[in-house]
């Protein structure tokens, strides 16, 4: 029997197993909090790496670890201070992107 190419569910119906989408209101701090992160101490500090998959890095930067561009679709990580005196925010636009050997050597 052939298949019927014609949608069963009536049309307009809200399917409760969508899959939410993210609130356009939430700000990139919450966004960049919210990922899968680690907390490394180096040199007496205490930073949060977030590694970024090849598929989301879509920007260029420069690697403050050996000063050559982190190309987008390069996997790497984003590292921040998380103990510096003016708050989270501030940390958070201090952020710096790092190739990851650069990182593990540094």
């Amino acid at each position: 029997m052939p298949r019927s190419n014609r949608p069963r569910r009536p049309r307009g119906r809200v399917d409760d197993r969508r899959v939410a989408t993210p609130d356009p209101e939430e700000s990139g701090l919450d966004l960049l909090m919210s990922g899968w992160k680690r907390t490394e101490v180096r040199r007496g500090r205490e930073y949060a790496v977030q590694p970024i998959s090849a598929a989301s890095a879509q920007k260029e930067y420069v690697c403050p670890g050996c000063g050559g561009a982190v190309l987008p679709g390069v996997a790497h990580v984003v590292v921040w201070r998380t103990d510096g005196v003016l708050g989270d925010a501030a940390d958070l636009a201090s952020r710096r992107h790092w190739h990851t050997h650069c990182w593990r050597t540094a």
